[in-house]
């Protein structure tokens, strides 16, 4: 017979709090149980492990040497168990611990409504607060404890102190114009033609900034003349649709636009600018239960579409 399944939770409570106080009667008052019925919990204990867990020692006891190395096992399974009930206690309260999260427009279109739809249909009530910015205003609330997690771009390696990514797909930066435009649907064209439009470009504090830099070097393109720089998609999306616009932007941002055909891409290869998209938490804070239920949609709904 499996030994493991003989072992109950009142065996280890019974024992860890007998090692805590290291008397039987101590134990006994502080489990409202009584003297015998703990004698007895520890008897049965030690007959299922094998070994004598505790020793008489004059008029006391003391843990054995065996006792002492189920101890730290015997803790650290019921500390589990408490932190589990605990976590549960957390979800499904209205008044629990809000899940704070900070969303790079990358995400803030696309999978962040999509597991803010499945979390509300979970039935969990804890309140959800969604800010959206630049990456390094996030990071930096991030840091104070004024949001749980992120989820964007990679940061560059200087911005990732005290921090950690979980990378969960990758995205490039495109050139994007709606469906109309006089460049749309054209197969190939000199970069020269960029100065004839207005060119929506990430600011410079922007997460993506360098990669579009980094394009422009390596196409040989020169800093458009009518070039406007904004990281609000809001403003993007209707800049573009009516003003013949052209936005340099992360494809996730725009890609329910492309997909029902209202934008289209140019034909400039920007497969350079690839980088991975995923969460960034604080290295030394563990997320709260309802922190980590949210996390684990988010990283389900990029499963699905992105496998």
């Amino acid at each position: 017979m499996n030994l493991l399944r003989r072992i109950k939770l009142r065996h280890l409570e019974t024992f860890v709090e007998v090692a805590r106080q290291k008397s039987v009667s101590r134990a006994a008052e502080s489990l409202h149980l009584t003297q015998p019925a703990v004698t007895r919990t520890i008897r049965e204990l030690e007959e299922i492990c094998g070994k004598p867990l505790i020793e008489r020692e004059g008029r006391g006891i003391r843990i054995s040497n065996y006792g002492e190395v189920f101890l730290r096992h015997a803790g650290s399974s019921l500390a589990s168990a408490r932190n589990g009930i605990n976590a549960l206690a957390e979800l499904n309260l209205a008044d629990g611990p809000n899940i704070r999260l900070g969303a790079l427009p990358t995400v803030s279109t696309t999978i962040i409504p999509t597991a803010v739809s499945r979390y509300l249909s979970s039935g969990m009530r804890n309140r959800l607060k969604i800010v959206t910015g630049e990456n390094r205003a996030l990071l930096d609330q991030l840091r104070m404890g004024e949001l749980d997690l992120v989820m964007g771009r990679l940061p560059a390696p200087e911005n990732m102190q005290g921090l950690i990514f979980e990378p969960l797909f990758r995205d490039k930066v495109i050139f994007a114009v709606d469906a109309h435009h006089p460049l749309a649907g054209k197969k190939r064209f000199t970069v020269d033609v960029l100065n004839d439009y207005p060119v929506l470009v990430p600011t410079k504090q922007s997460i993506i900034r360098p990669f579009v830099d980094r394009l422009f070097i390596e196409q040989g393109i020169t800093e458009p003349l009518k070039v406007i720089e904004t990281v609000s998609d809001s403003f993007g999306r209707a800049f573009v649709s009516k003003h013949q616009a052209i936005w340099i932007i992360s494809r996730g941002v725009v890609s329910a636009e492309i997909a029902d055909g209202s934008f289209v891409t140019l034909p400039i290869d920007t497969d350079s600018t690839m980088g991975s998209v995923g969460l960034i938490t604080k290295a030394q804070s563990a997320l709260s239960s309802a922190g980590d239920y949210f996390a684990d949609i988010l990283r389900k709904v990029v499963a699905q579409d992105h496998p």
